[in-house]
């Protein structure tokens, strides 16, 4: 589990799918002019946590290594035994020899480093992204971007003024299948969509091991446990909050930081539209009764009105089944067999609309039509319904966004999107109150 962290203009782009994003131009300023990179330029990276998502990051790295001719030049962990595990890693995995930093200033730093991969713990995100950015790096930043509200507005902003290429860590808009179910929504063959719902659900104490490896292992003079605390509520050291953050309230949303983060993601980018104007969260523990303070049950509804659109999203803990998403249209359905990232999508016409004796459309006693695999182009198998998080595709598209200079599919204006969508749930579910979305002072409001 990513483990540490170190401290630390106006660019809008078009609000709309993130795969159109990647059309637009990153600037050159002052600080990126000389760090744009030829087509044969080996692009050098650091990672900058070396928990267990950076370990994903780097069999990404790995995928992409020959064909994007990229080299991980740099390891940072405030946690020593993390760091010296990582340099081993990349050693025997990619064959380059990484140098090791405890801290990203003395990371960041280094002339040659081009950019950087985030895998820290969730509230570290945003202002370590910042940093980065203003030290004229690009940057891959893990999701949640940011858990409050002033930090996604920091790291917004931040990229914003910087001219550097960012990519967020929602993967599943780089994916194939996911960008052939958009085009499904987009074409108008839902007809009007009126609701979008995901259940992702698990069973199992999920971010809590009773008997965790790393919490045994580490001893506060083995790393910087200020510097991990990132400006929350001083608390005296604790390994179990160190590794197992997610859980805990005053670093993290639990659900809503993780998986919510991907459906919000995913709901900008099926319905071309970005953050939710209202929502209303609940919730509890009711499964796993240990050391959290974090539901391991939780369920979110929230609206587009321009859109006309009712999201809802719910996931539990305590049992497996069931785990689907569903586009509803007027027309037909599109839904994915399968939880978070699921490539497994079916698309199904609706025979029938109409009351009494007006009929819209169809005839009420016609079978209703089979449903039909949505692929991408040239495949023919239907998938699986799971994949790894590991995503070449979300790779592939960092570096050539990093060639081009170009954006990503997971731009900054996702990034801040999602953030919003999470603070918006977090805090309804700890309020008890509906949240609204105040678009013209961008401001989070409680509905009275």
């Amino acid at each position: 589990m990513p483990d540490d962290s170190t401290p630390v203009s106006r660019r809008q782009f078009i609000h709309g799918a993130a795969g159109a994003a990647a059309a637009t131009i990153i600037p050159s300023t002052a600080c990126s002019y000389d760090r744009i990179l030829g087509a044969n330029d080996r692009i050098q990276i650091g990672l900058l946590g070396c928990g267990a998502r950076a370990g994903g990051l780097l069999a990404m790295a790995k995928m992409s290594q020959r064909d994007g001719n990229l080299a991980v030049r740099s390891v940072c962990d405030l946690w020593s035994h993390n760091r010296d595990s990582m340099r081993s890693l990349v050693q025997g995995r990619l064959g380059d020899d990484p140098r090791a930093f405890t801290y990203s200033e003395d990371m960041l730093a280094d002339p040659d480093l081009d950019a950087v991969m985030i895998a820290t713990a969730d509230h570290q995100h945003a202002r370590l992204l910042a940093e980065v950015v203003r030290a004229g790096k690009d940057c891959y930043c893990e999701k949640p971007m940011a858990n409050t509200l002033a930090d996604a507005r920091l790291a917004r902003d931040a990229v914003r003024a910087s001219g550097r290429v960012v990519q967020m860590g929602s993967q599943w808009v780089s994916d194939p299948y996911h960008l052939a179910a958009r085009e499904v929504v987009r074409s108008g063959k839902l007809g009007k969509v009126t609701q979008l719902e995901q259940s992702w659900n698990y069973n199992g104490p999920r971010w809590h091991l009773a008997r965790n490896e790393s919490v045994a292992r580490i001893r506060e003079q083995d790393t910087d446990w200020n510097r991990w605390l990132m400006g929350r509520p001083y608390r005296p050291f604790d390994p179990q909050v160190y590794f197992e953050f997610r859980i805990f309230k005053d670093f993290s949303g639990g659900i809503a930081d993780q998986w919510y983060s991907h459906g919000s993601g995913l709901a900008h980018f099926f319905l071309d539209t970005f953050i939710p104007d209202d929502t209303v969260a609940s919730g509890g523990i009711f499964a796993w009764h240990d050391v959290r303070e974090n539901p391991d049950t939780f369920a979110a509804i929230s609206t587009f009105k321009e859109r006309e659109v009712l999201y809802k999203y719910g996931s539990c803990y305590g049992n497996l089944f069931g785990s689907t998403t569903i586009v509803h249209g007027t027309q037909g359905t599109l839904y994915a067999v399968g939880g978070e990232g699921s490539p497994q999508w079916w698309y199904a016409p609706e025979a029938y609309s109409g009351w009494g004796d007006e009929v819209i459309f169809g005839d009420e006693d016609a079978p209703a039509a089979k449903a039909v695999p949505v692929l991408p182009e040239g495949v023919k198998e239907i998938p699986p319904t799971k994949q790894s998080d590991d995503s070449k595709y979300h790779m592939d598209d960092w570096v050539r966004g990093m060639r081009q200079r170009k954006a990503c599919n997971g731009s900054i204006e996702t990034g801040f999107a999602h953030s919003v969508a999470v603070v918006m749930a977090t805090r309804s579910y700890r309020e008890g109150k509906k949240m609204l979305w105040d678009r013209d002072r961008e401001e989070i409001v409680p509905a009275s």
